[in-house]
């Protein structure tokens, strides 16, 4: 089968840093779906993983943290699935990606796809609808309110990915008012467009752009991008007792200022569940299911801003590129395999 991976990591500018490869098609065991992927997208753990890994000496790595497609076989003990199935999910960080023509994943972290989509419109959905879910209802839990804080939760990095989801998640499922940080004209209208209430710009001290808005002291922060440059901030702007989340990777993470508030700090990975077999590891094939439902009842879109085209090495290393760029808007997806 044909798919795209690398041998060694190397800088994106490097034609060997993916690689139109053939492999054998893999073969579904235990609660395995084999799919035949139609669409994906790029997540910035796709650069990462790049970067940062170097596959044993001889093998290809496969990246990849995004599919929708059907299914064509299932392993001796899936029960939630059956060939002919359209699914999308977002798979494992330990396993082969999606970046091949067949793939497999554990039916427990699939959802259905929605029917209302392409494949590549549900293809950007599911790794950042789980981080941004996972961050706000199970680390957060946003549903119980802070004592005297505004209502309200701060979505730093809203026009990217899990951003875009996010911003969706908060205004549709609670009754919070929903702050998005963007920087330019077209990502400040984006993040409005998928329903902040207000948008405040991250390239300036947001401890007071948050105040300009008269609205209080928010009770939760979710930072999804460039934590580090804005701790100090956040630490200033959020309510005594807040909760405050983060998926990114800062060089250090100083919560000591968080102390004399007491606001409580979250980590959230995605990948969480399905690294360590956690007793829930199939609440994320349902809050996909959920999320399905959600679209195909038009109180959530899609975030799909751009398409790439076909999949290929070429054109997923164009989507890493503008992903280390920093400049994406939204999700950057692939459909199809090059005829």
């Amino acid at each position: 089968m044909r798919a795209i991976g690398f041998q060694s990591p190397l800088p994106i500018a490097e034609p060997s840093a993916l690689v139109d490869i053939e492999l054998p098609e893999p073969s579904p065991a235990g609660r395995d779906l084999l799919v035949e992927v139609r669409a994906i997208s790029v997540n910035p753990v796709d650069t990462k993983v790049r970067r940062s890994f170097t596959p044993a000496a001889g093998d290809w790595r496969v990246l990849g943290y995004d599919a929708a497609g059907v299914v064509v076989a299932t392993g001796p003990d899936a029960t939630l699935f059956r060939p002919g199935d359209e699914v999308f999910y977002a798979g494992a960080l330990e396993r082969q990606g999606a970046n091949a023509e067949r793939h497999l994943v554990d039916e427990r972290i699939v959802g259905r796809k929605p029917a209302s989509l392409s494949f590549a419109e549900a293809a950007a959905l599911p790794l950042t609808t789980i981080t941004a879910w996972e961050a706000m209802f199970d680390r957060l839990d946003v549903a119980k309110p802070i004592p005297g804080a505004a209502p309200a939760i701060l979505i730093i990095g809203g026009a990217g990915g899990v951003g875009s989801i996010a911003t969706q998640l908060a205004r549709t499922l609670t009754g919070l008012t929903v702050i998005a940080t963007a920087s330019r004209p077209e990502t400040q209208d984006w993040v409005r467009g998928l329903g902040a209430h207000h948008v405040v710009d991250h390239s300036k001290p947001l401890a007071a752009e948050v105040a300009a808005l008269g609205i209080g002291a928010p009770g939760f922060v979710f930072s999804t991008t460039n934590t580090g440059d804005h701790l100090a901030e956040i630490a200033q702007l959020i309510a005594p007792q807040g909760r405050f989340a983060l998926i990114d990777d800062p060089a250090t993470l100083d919560v000591n200022p968080f102390k004399r508030k007491s606001v409580s700090v979250h980590w959230e990975f995605m990948f969480t569940r399905s690294m360590f077999g956690t007793a829930d590891i199939a609440a994320q094939g349902e809050l996909l299911n959920e999320a399905a439902r959600l679209v195909d009842e038009g109180a959530l879109r899609t975030t799909a801003s751009e398409s790439f085209g076909v999949i290929n090495a070429d054109n997923l290393r164009r989507a890493h590129a503008l992903i280390e760029s920093g400049k994406a808007k939204g999700k950057i997806v692939l459909e199809g395999f090059p005829a």
